[in-house]
């Protein structure tokens, strides 16, 4: 399996990695109640196929998702899966979230990562949210390079920054990592800030390649209005109307795309995203083993120019 050099880093990571997001459970923005043996289930099958990083947050169900990936590398006795996790969204006893990139919160929040997903040094460490407060974003940035430095953490990268937000942090110290949605829905990081990453070598690793499951072919009207409230794209208006029957025919063409490779609609929408030299990965969330193998193929999928046509008519 071809790997990809993640931007200064020495991390050659494989296309897609595994996002733990969903695995987190009953949170605020989680996507309701997971059963955690399928959870481990599903990651150790990635790791099977040969996904070599996970992607997770300290926030992720409160912690619970990072216990989860822990649990997972104890037992896992194949070569250790790099591990990427995130800082900067906290919360208090009553489950509820705010957000710190002050120096002390980040010190804390990374000696419980370490705790939870029992490692010695994490792989990636990134800023999940940039402050509002610009300067505070420098604060928690700084903060990142000093646990580099001290050997807490391999390299530094962010999450969900703009452009002028990337441009601060670089002027500190080198970015190894954006995290940014991409998607045939999301598409806003192409006209400034992929082309700055390519200059700058910044790898990115983008997520809800699929949009949050509205391009796996899987969802219909039926099952959209039927979302529990507890999960969070119950309130996502790419799930309500008009954008859901829009979105809905652009997962069908993606499936008639995939019926010609054997594939899924899901693995050509991770594919497509992909297809850009300045995408290094594509992060993708699964649940349950079964749903892994639905989604691999993404990595040796390679789309014509005609299809990438059909793809993104209007």
């Amino acid at each position: 399996m071809k790997k990809r050099k993640l931007g200064n880093s020495d991390l050659e990571i494989t296309p897609i990695g595994f996002g733990a997001w969903a695995i987190g459970g009953d949170w605020q923005f989680g996507w309701g109640a997971q059963q955690d043996v399928d959870s481990m289930a599903a990651i150790r099958r990635a790791l099977e196929l040969g996904v070599n990083w996970i992607d997770t947050a300290a926030v992720y169900g409160l912690g619970h998702s990072e216990e989860i990936v822990g649990k997972v590398l104890a037992d896992w006795s194949g070569p250790r899966p790099y591990v990427f996790t995130k800082c900067g969204m906290i919360w208090n006893e009553k489950g509820e979230i705010d957000y710190s990139l002050r120096s002390e919160s980040i010190q804390r929040e990374c000696h419980n990562s370490l705790r939870r997903l029992k490692v010695d040094v994490i792989d990636l460490y990134q800023i999940h949210w940039p402050d509002d407060d610009l300067a505070r974003t420098e604060e928690g940035w700084t903060e990142l390079t000093k646990l580099q430095q001290a050997g807490k953490v391999r390299w530094i990268g962010v999450s969900n920054f703009n452009l002028a937000e990337l441009h601060k942090a670089q002027a500190i110290a080198p970015i190894t990592s954006l995290q940014p949605p991409y998607s045939l829905i999301r598409r806003e990081i192409e006209s400034e800030i992929l082309p700055w990453c390519q200059q700058n070598n910044v790898g990115v690793i983008c997520y809800s390649p699929m949009a949050s499951g509205l391009l796996t072919g899987a969802m219909t009207l039926e099952r959209a209005a039927a979302l529990p409230a507890k999960d969070w794209r119950s309130r996502n208006p790419e799930f309500k109307e008009p954008k859901l029957s829009q979105n809905l025919a652009l997962a069908e063409r993606l499936r008639v795309v995939g019926k010609r490779h054997e594939r899924r609609a899901g693995e050509v929408a991770i594919a497509w995203t992909l297809r850009l030299p300045s995408v290094t990965g594509a992060i993708v969330g699964t649940r349950a083993p079964e749903q892994v193998d639905g989604i691999v193929g993404a990595m040796e999928l390679e789309l014509s120019a005609l299809e990438l046509v059909e793809i993104e008519q209007p």
